[in-house]
């Protein structure tokens, strides 16, 4: 049976695809979950308009984080946490806090879910934090942590 997803579905294919699958994975599972329809011929030219669309929105949204990546990248974020003994935190700086120092000295505003922290900072100094704001744009984002007095 072919149908057209209405969604991205993992392993199957993305929005406006028309997949072949089985009469009971398409009974059960994706027309239950509101993520796909029988393909017609009229669907399939909806189909092909939400591909359009989709692919439009991801031009777009390309352009948009080379743009955010290519201002971000030369610049060198500075924050200040307090510090015990050493280069030694007292707490920590998390992808939250990196989140609203970027937000704050270059406005702009970069999800911390964005922000690739293996682990939060614990250490003054300089950090490399990658960040994915795109799936196709990751780059590296430049943190000083100081000791606050």
């Amino acid at each position: 049976m072919d149908v057209i997803l209405k969604s991205n579905v993992d392993g199957l294919g993305q929005r406006g695809d028309v997949v072949s699958v089985s009469n009971g994975y398409y009974r059960n599972y994706l027309l239950p979950q509101g993520l796909g329809y029988k393909a017609t011929k009229g669907a399939q030219a909806e189909a092909e308009a939400m591909r359009k669309a989709s692919a439009a929105r991801n031009a777009e949204s390309r352009a948009d984080a080379d743009l955010i990546a290519t201002q971000l990248v030369p610049q060198v974020i500075a924050m200040s946490a307090k510090s015990g003994d050493g280069s030694t935190l007292f707490g920590s700086v998390s992808a939250a806090d990196i989140s609203e120092a970027i937000e704050a000295q270059t406005g702009i505003v970069i999800d911390r879910k964005a922000l690739m922290l293996d682990a939060p900072i614990k250490t003054v100094g300089s950090h490399m934090v990658m960040t994915k704001i795109h799936p196709d744009v990751q780059f590296p984002v430049s943190i000083e942590v100081t000791a606050e007095d």
